[in-house]
């Protein structure tokens, strides 16, 4: 073979090899997550053991009715965002994150919401929520807490009244003698009482809380004896220093 011949199968050689690494290449980018269908679709659901307010099948019918369920489906970025704002939006969830495993399954992390207060009022109902909003009552929220009766807004709800709520969960004393609010208007704000002589007290507008509840264990516990037989219907907290009992 000549000189010239070795040149031009050497070339051909170095182009053969080039394809096939090249080819080789292009398989790898075909077998990325992105470029192969969702295989599967799992829930993860943190807090299952705590609470339950929504099911799997709840979560696939919903995104299936929004046209995002993700499985035979070739997923990106934009896709998986849309799926966590999708589920995000879910009454009853408070977090959704999304993401793709190796073997191409996609898998959604959710945080459901957490009562905090829940509201009755005639022709309406529904709860507060840890971060302040409001969310609907749902025969799978069990959950124990705090309930506010009578002319309760939206905006009194989230705010005073469950601040009050998440600071009575760490006040043992009062959290086993509320037996829930009652606002008459934001000015006049009750306390229904249980395990006490006195039934309600008047709390007036809810600022101040602390200090007129501290006021108000003090007459419990060292006047006791002397309100026994007077049979107080309420107790009236409004003014500094005082407690004014009527019968």
């Amino acid at each position: 073979m000549g000189y010239k011949a070795q040149i031009i199968w050497k070339a051909i050689g170095i182009t053969i090899t080039a394809c096939v690494l090249i080819g080789a290449v292009v398989s790898g980018v075909r077998m990325t997550p992105t470029d192969t269908p969702c295989a599967a679709l799992r829930y993860d659901i943190r807090d299952r053991a705590e609470r339950m307010y929504l099911t799997e099948a709840e979560l696939s019918r919903l995104l299936q009715s929004e046209e995002l369920y993700p499985v035979g489906r070739h997923l990106d970025r934009g896709m998986l965002h849309r799926i966590e704002r999708t589920i995000e939006a879910h009454p009853m969830v408070r977090t959704a994150e999304c993401y793709l495993t190796p073997r191409n399954e996609m898998r959604v992390r959710i945080t459901q919401r957490v009562p905090l207060l829940r509201v009755q009022m005639p022709g309406d109902t529904y709860i507060i929520d840890r971060d302040r909003r409001v969310m609907p009552v749902r025969a799978a929220v069990k959950d124990s807490v705090l309930i506010a009766r009578g002319a309760v807004g939206v905006q009194i709800a989230s705010r005073q009244l469950a601040d009050f709520a998440e600071w009575l969960e760490d006040e043992p004393y009062w959290k086993s003698r509320v037996a829930y609010i009652h606002v008459q208007s934001p000015q006049m704000v009750y306390l229904y009482l249980r395990g006490t002589i006195v039934p309600r007290a008047l709390i007036g507008p809810m600022r101040g809380y602390e200090s007129k509840l501290k006021k108000l264990r003090t007459f419990l516990e060292n006047g006791a004896e002397a309100i026994q037989d007077k049979h107080y219907r309420e107790v009236d907290l409004r003014y500094k220093g005082q407690v004014v009992g009527r019968i």
